[in-house]
């Protein structure tokens, strides 16, 4: 019988991911890195199905762009969810690294455009 899991991301607080799963039964949960199990991660009772899984992230598994870990079910082996996390000089290619230019250059615009205003009223 295979049972409904969805898991919830929480949050990411002083390098331990959080997320809440929901599940009718306590699961026994796996997390992975490039294929290398990730140690010590909890799951911990958050109310009626809910389960809280802590996932502390190794140092050495961060670096310069996105990370992908992988929750697993290790009753059944399927994937109930993931996170990512970006870091490093490989972001200055992302698509937010770029929006982030763009509303730079437009706050630029906005002044130039007022004070050409300002100076033509004159």
């Amino acid at each position: 019988m295979t049972q409904t899991q969805t898991l919830t991301e929480a949050r990411m607080r002083e390098g331990v991911w959080e997320g809440v799963l929901a599940s009718k039964l306590k699961p026994s949960v796996a997390v992975t890195h490039l294929e290398a199990q990730v140690p010590d991660v909890t799951v911990t009772v958050e109310g009626e199905g809910l389960w809280r899984i802590k996932v502390p992230v190794p140092a050495e598994r961060l670096s310069d762009g996105v990370q992908t870990f992988v929750v697993h079910d290790t009753g059944t082996g399927d994937t109930i969810g993931s996170f990512a996390i970006a870091a490093g000089t490989a972001l200055s290619q992302d698509l937010r690294a770029e929006v982030e230019l763009l509303r730079a250059e437009l706050d630029m615009l906005k002044r130039a455009f007022r004070r050409h205003c300002v100076e033509s009223e004159a």
